[in-house]
Formats: structure tokens, C-alpha cells, sequence
């Protein structure tokens, strides 16, 4: 007989997501922020500083007793502790000795951080994103639709290649979504505890998930509220929903989430303040505050509402607002076709959605309307190097979560053309995100030095794989300058982004292990095509939910 677990559906998608999300990783941290932050992390068990002195003024800033400190939440820092001590045991084995003598990049201990963090992240969303599903009220198969389409459709799939914070968030996020209506529906006190932690353990990587935190009640709002005009929903009878907003349960369950909530996100926003306090003397500012100031005392002609000198609308696509919208190199859009798409079905399907379904979907629309509002006057609204827009990516991935299964759910009355364009979407989607992979993601942002602007950028990726594969970098003018004026920035940016290429390409690691890690990376993908094929198999048996909660929080 097979293990049971080898026919279960949620333990084959869990498997799915490990092998994939292992076969995508380079080994490299993605960007200088996830380094500096991964300094952070070192610094708290090693008594390193926080900011080398030779990285000053570049990076960091001035605080007590003048030593210089990363400018920064300490969320994604704490995140990395294990992986960050297992990484520099890691870089003492005698196989890397040679390898850590050349000073080489990706250093052991970033290849261990970026691997086991990005799958452990990934593997936690996974469960987190089916659970919350389910309980919307989607069936199995819909629901590991969701999932997948979560992970492999949006740009999600790039920031598990990319370790920055936004898929740390987007993993708190979903939990605290999760719990938070579990207790809405199943009235378990505990589920609303650990939502609310969630979300307040946010706050810790970026001040700005206060909007998830009003998100979330605003999610609980609508539940109830559109539960009032559905009288067929279950929810009614579980939620106290009949009589309306008014009704007494109603007020009275208000009354829980507030007096439970609450003070969990004040002991977060405490240890923000404290950890602020720490740093610069101050309880009330942020670190964006500090570095204003002080980059005001470097150059005085910068404006006196730097860094929030931007635009929202002067400029056109360059402008905060239009530009997140319809900018050819950052448009949510291109970048996440999947959020179109649940748009439009969303307003096709209104009336048949669930109260759930409906609170979750609106919430998220005002979310990434509030995102997008919050950075337009931002001096740099869409995060610089970055594929997409990624202060607004997270809302965007999130309010794109339940399109799939939307669509899976009511093929049968959605019309022929409606069904063909969310399956070429979708497919588009995938494509676009796989794409993301290919190169270090600052490539067309170096090309676009000789291209100019505007680009399509996603466009210009695939054409860059195309290149790359067929030999014709040169012929097609993809070889700008801007590419090999630091060496190791053209070392990175000229080959495949997968470990076992970026290692070989560098050539100081051994050649045994470069030949190790491509026979693992073979081994997984063979193992990924299997397991997919158990999953595709396992889900025309049956298509029943689990458990509507996690499981940690089931009584």
C-alpha cells in the first residue's frame, strides 16, 4: 500500500511548492536591502555593527551615541536568525574553504539564508493561502487552484527567488486573514489571537502594514455586512448576522475582536517604538523621519517633505498614481495580470459570491487602492530595482488570490469567451513570472540606460531569454555598456539565475559541488513532475475540503 500522505492532496501541494521553490533559487539574496537587513540579522549574535563604517553615507544612519544603524525594520532580520546561524556554521565545512578564501558571491552563508528562508516562507504561505480558501468556501480543487495560482501566477514567484520582505509579509498577512475569519465563523477565540499576532508581528518589517491591520477589520465588516443580505449563507447562523449591523451579537462580537485585538497590535507597535527608541532616542519618529533628516543636513537642497517629493499625477507615467497603473515598466498590469482578472470576474460574478468572498475581494481593492495612494508621493514610488511595483505587489498578489478558483468554480456560467480569456490569462500570467526568473532582476534596469525610457520591461524579458538562448545578445543590441562596467554586476546578470549556472559561471566554487547541485537540481525537477502528476491524479478523486482552520489553531 502507499503512505497515505502520497495521495493526499494538501500534503502533495506542499511538496509541489518545496521542490519548485528550491528549483528556482540562485543562492543570492536579490537585492542590497535583504544583505543589509542579513547584516542586521549577524549583528545580533555576533556583535558586528549593523552598518560598516566604509558603507556610510551610502547607506545608514546616524543614532545614539553616534553609531551607524541599518535604516530598517527588524521583522525580516529576526526571520533569517536560524537560517543566518546554520549559513556561517555552514561556510566552515572544508568543501568551501577554497570558495569562502575568494571572497566569492554568493557566499555560502546568503545561499543557505536564501534557500532554506525562501522555501520555509513559501511552504507556510501555501498552507496558510488553502486554508483561507477553504474557508471562503471553495472546494479542493479550487482551493489548491488558488494556491497555486497565489504562488506561481503572481509576482510572488519572483520574491521567492528574491528575498526581500514582501513575501513575509504577504505570508502574515494571509495567516492573520485566515485566523481572523476563522474565529468569525467558528467563533474560536484562540484563531482571532494568533490572527491579530500575525498581523502585528508585521508591523516589525514594515510600518506600513498598519493599512493590513485596518484591512483585516474592515474584512470582518464586510463579512457581517454583506452575511445580512444573503440569508442563505451559513454564516448568518454563526455570525450573528440576521438582524444586521445593529444586532446586539453583532456589537457584541465587535466588542471581542476589539477588546482581543487590540492589545496584541499594541505590543507590536511597542516593540517597533522600542526597537526605534534603541536605535535613534526617539519613540514617536520613524526611520524614514531620520533618514530624511539627515539626508537634508548632507544636501540642503533636497525639499523639506523629502522623501515624500514625489508626484501624483505630474509626470504622467512617471507619476505615483498613473504609474502603478499603466507604466510599461511597473504596471500592475503587466507585471500581475492575474489582479485584471479578478477584477473582471469579480464584477461579472457579484451577485453569486459568498459574503466571504465578496468582503475578502472588496477589501483588497481598497487595500491596493490605499498602497497605491500612500506611495504615489513617494520620491521613489515603485521600490527602484524591482520587478513590478513592490510596495504595492503584496495588496496587488493578495486581491489576485481568489481569481483562479473563481473562475474554476463558475466555468459553467461564465460565457465561452470569459473562460478562454481567464485560462490565456492565466497562462500569460505563469509565463510572465517564470520569465522573472531567468536573469538577476536589475538586468533590464542597466539595459534601459541605453534603451531609454519608456520599456517594455516584461517584454524586453523575454526577448532577453530569447537572446541568451539563440546566441544573439550582440545581434540584438542586448549587450549595452551599462551591463559590464562592474564586473561582478556583469558576472551576475550574464547567466541563467539558478545556483548550480551562477556557480559555474563565477568558477571559484569546487567543480565536484557545481556537479552535486546540478544532479540535485535534475533530481528535483524529475521529483516535481512526479509529484505533480500524483497531485493532478489525487484531485479527480476527490474534491472535499479539509479543515476550514490551521491546523495549529483547530480545537
Amino acid at each position: 500500500m502507499r503512505p497515505a500522505a502520497f495521495s493526499d492532496p494538501l500534503t502533495l501541494l506542499l511538496a509541489v511548492t518545496v521542490l519548485f521553490t528550491f528549483l528556482i533559487q540562485s543562492g543570492e539574496l536579490g537585492t542590497s536591502d535583504t544583505a543589509h537587513r542579513l547584516q542586521v540579522t549577524h549583528s545580533l549574535w555576533t556583535g558586528e555593527p549593523q552598518v560598516f563604517p566604509y558603507e556610510y553615507p551610502d547607506f545608514g544612519l546616524r543614532g545614539r551615541d553616534g553609531k551607524l544603524y541599518a535604516s530598517y525594520g527588524i521583522g525580516q532580520s529576526l526571520l533569517m536568525l536560524p537560517a543566518d546561524l546554520a549559513g556561517t556554521a555552514a561556510s566552515h565545512l572544508p568543501l568551501w574553504r577554497n570558495y569562502v578564501a575568494a571572497e566569492s558571491d554568493p557566499t555560502v552563508r546568503s545561499i543557505v539564508v536564501s534557500i532554506s528562508t525562501n522555501i520555509l516562507i513559501n511552504l507556510l504561505t501555501a498552507l496558510a493561502a488553502y486554508h483561507l480558501l477553504v474557508l471562503l468556501g471553495f472546494n479542493l480543487r479550487q482551493s489548491i487552484a488558488g494556491v497555486l495560482g497565489l504562488l506561481c501566477a503572481t509576482t510572488h514567484l519572483h520574491y521567492a527567488q528574491n528575498l526581500t520582505e514582501n513575501n513575509y509579509i504577504v505570508l502574515l498577512t494571509v495567516a492573520g486573514f485566515a485566523l481572523q475569519y476563522c474565529w468569525l465563523v467558528r467563533g474560536d477565540r484562540r484563531a482571532l489571537l494568533w490572527g491579530s499576532a500575525a498581523l502585528g508581528l508585521n508591523l516589525l518589517t514594515r510600518i506600513t502594514t498598519a493599512l493590513d491591520i485596518l484591512g483585516a477589520a474592515c474584512f470582518v465588516l464586510l463579512a457581517m455586512f454583506f452575511a445580512r443580505y444573503q440569508p442563505r449563507s451559513g454564516m448568518n447562523k454563526e455570525v450573528g448576522t440576521g438582524g444586521g449591523l445593529g444586532d446586539a451579537s453583532v456589537l457584541a462580537r465587535m466588542s471581542v475582536y476589539l477588546r482581543t485585538a487590540l492589545p496584541v497590535y499594541a505590543f507590536f507597535f511597542f516593540l517597533d517604538r522600542m526597537y526605534q527608541y534603541i536605535r535613534f532616542g526617539s519613540w514617536t519618529t520613524t526611520y524614514v523621519g531620520v533618514l530624511a533628516r539627515q539626508q537634508r543636513l548632507m544636501d540642503p537642497s533636497l525639499p523639506s517633505n523629502f522623501p515624500f517629493n514625489g508626484y501624483w499625477f505630474q509626470g504622467g507615467l512617471d507619476s505615483g498614481v498613473i504609474g502603478p497603473l499603466f507604466s510599461p515598466e511597473k504596471s500592475i498590469f503587466l507585471f500581475d495580470p492575474m489582479f485584471p482578472l479578478a477584477l473582471l470576474l469579480t464584477v461579472l460574478l457579484w451577485r453569486r459570491l459568498e459574503p466571504g468572498v465578496r468582503a475578502f475581494l472588496s477589501t483588497w481593492f481598497l487595500l491596493v487602492a490605499a498602497y497605491i495612494a500612500f506611495y504615489a508621493g513617494y520620491y521613489s514610488w515603485a521600490g527602484d530595482a524591482a520587478w513590478g511595483d513592490r510596495y504595492v505587489s503584496s495588496a496587488v498578489e493578495l486581491a489576485a488570490l481568489p481569481g483562479l478558483p473563481l473562475l474554476i468554480r463558475y466555468r459553467r456560467s461564465l460565457k465561452r469567451p470569459v473562460w478562454y480569456l481567464g485560462l490565456g490569462v492565466t497562462v500569460f500570467s505563469v509565463a510572465v513570472q517564470c520569465a522573472s526568473l531567468a536573469f538577476w532582476l536589475p538586468l533590464e534596469i542597466y539595459q534601459m540606460t541605453t534603451l531609454g525610457h519608456p520599456t517594455w520591461v516584461v517584454f524586453l524579458r523575454f526577448k532577453n531569454i530569447a537572446g541568451f538562448a539563440l546566441g544573439r545578445w550582440d545581434k540584438w543590441g542586448l549587450n549595452t555598456p551599462a551591463i559590464f562596467q562592474d564586473p561582478w554586476d556583469a558576472t551576475h546578470l550574464t547567466t541563467w539565475n539558478i545556483l548550480p549556472s551562477l556557480l559555474r559561471r563565477i568558477g571559484d566554487a569546487p567543480p565536484r559541488a557545481v556537479h552535486v547541485l546540478y544532479a540535485l537540481w535534475w533530481f528535483a525537477a524529475l521529483a516535481l513532475m512526479y509529484v505533480c502528476a500524483r497531485l493532478v491524479r489525487s484531485l479527480y478523486r476527490t474534491s472535499a475540503p479539509r479543515a476550514s482552520c490551521l491546523p495549529s489553531m483547530s480545537g
